[in-house]
């Protein structure tokens, strides 16, 4: 598998396990159960969730009243996207 394949699919892997657990969170504040702290859906989207938050967002209506997500996730996103073609145009 060449480097771009792998990335491929760290970042989908990423963004699956992500996407999956802001359905999770979802779950447990409809239930008003423990919640997955913040904190982790950042820190997912720092290494590469960030369009898994994004489409939790959208798909289960999850966290998009708060503003730092809502602009936050999309600029993270944005920068991974600059990252990845700057790395594999240099190459």
């Amino acid at each position: 598998m060449n480097e771009l394949g792998a990335l491929l699919l760290y970042f989908i892997g990423t963004n699956i396990i992500t996407f999956i657990l802001m359905g999770i969170d979802k779950q447990k504040a409809k239930n008003r159960r423990w919640r997955i702290p913040e904190r982790t859906f950042w820190s997912l989207a720092i290494i590469g969730g960030a369009l898994g938050v994004l489409f939790g967002m959208k798909g289960f209506r999850h966290k998009t009243k708060h503003r730092s997500f809502v602009f936050g996730m999309p600029t993270i996103l944005i920068l991974h996207i600059i990252l990845i073609v700057t790395y594999f145009s240099m190459s």
